[in-house]
């Protein structure tokens, strides 16, 4: 009796032994000596040396000189899961799929949608009745309401107008008079933050009247589309407006990024004062260098990794 209860005390300690400490052993030593990025969590460092993230985990870039992921219902939380469950029918579906649209979406023979959409908003005409930016705030009071939330700009600029029209009104219909009064005083015209250097030289936002911009054409290209249905324009690469339902989605289809190349090209030539085609042929290299497909290439459609690519653009043209 007690030798088979030693013969099971020692069987349990050299299993413990073997699966808790040997093992693991072994697999660490073969990770850090034959594939150290990938156990380490394929961390990556940016030109200045400090850690900017995981290749595996996708990360949100919204300036016009960066490439941009796929949107992402977890707002690029890589410990959540989460879908939008939007319908088609859906004004929020359609809303957040224009302001993604307005500023790039081009005709099919290459020509830029959004100064037509500018033209378009300037005549203040919506499918024969004045005041578009009215109509709009009616239409979708939720989107105008959001448009107050969406900035402390906003909110401030909003705040001053009330204290001139002081109404007791619900914040949905204060959003809504306030645009109706803002369309009537400001025909053809919008609202958008815009950088300024102060007195010390440092920038800060403000919001200012515009009848142009990135804002009128994201904003209003849904509207604009209903106006002209039948405009022929070009086809969207699917990943560029579906929403992924983790944050663990950091490739974006190399269709995608083609679409996304003139934008990022003219903001790098604008802050290098070089000639843009010569950067999107510079850019475009890049695409085909970073570009790889599963199964070593031999299947599927090429992707590219955002986070490395975007590290390239910053290596070749420095961070802006």
């Amino acid at each position: 009796m007690l030798r088979a209860l030693s013969n099971s005390i020692f069987l349990l300690i050299t299993l413990v032994v073997m699966t808790c400490v040997i093992y693991p052993l072994v697999l660490w030593g073969i990770g850090q000596t034959i594939f150290p990025f990938q156990a380490n969590g394929s961390m990556v460092t940016g030109p200045d040396g400090k850690l900017i993230g995981s290749v595996l985990i996708a990360q949100p870039f919204t300036k016009a000189e960066y490439f941009q992921p796929r949107p992402s219902a977890a707002s690029y939380d890589a410990s959540a899961s989460a879908s939008s469950a939007l319908a088609p029918s859906n004004y929020a579906l359609r809303d957040r799929v224009a302001r993604t649209l307005g500023p790039l979406v081009k005709y099919r023979d290459g020509k830029p949608v959004g100064p037509d959409i500018v033209k378009w908003f300037q005549q203040d005409t919506y499918q024969g009745q004045k005041h578009i930016v009215a109509q709009w705030a009616v239409l979708h009071s939720s989107q105008a309401l959001a448009w107050v939330n969406a900035d402390p700009t906003h909110q401030a600029y909003v705040d001053h107008w009330t204290k001139l029209h002081p109404a007791n009104l619900p914040p949905t219909d204060l959003a809504v008079v306030f645009f109706q009064n803002f369309s009537k005083e400001n025909p053809g015209k919008f609202l958008a933050s815009v950088s300024h250097a102060n007195k010390n030289g440092k920038s800060e936002m403000s919001v200012e009247i515009v009848n142009s911009g990135s804002d009128i054409q994201a904003i209003f290209f849904d509207m604009w589309r209903h106006e002209y249905p039948d405009a022929d324009l070009q086809t969207v690469p699917g990943d560029f407006v579906t929403t992924s339902a983790s944050g663990l989605d950091p490739h974006i289809s190399l269709e995608n990024a083609h679409f996304q190349l003139d934008r990022v090209a003219a903001a790098w030539a604008s802050k290098l004062k070089r000639d843009s085609q010569t950067i999107t042929t510079e850019i475009e290299a890049m695409l085909q260098e970073n570009a790889r497909a599963a199964f070593a290439g031999f299947a599927g459609e090429r992707f590219v990794n955002v986070l490395q690519l975007n590290i390239e653009l910053n290596k070749h043209y420095g961070a802006p």
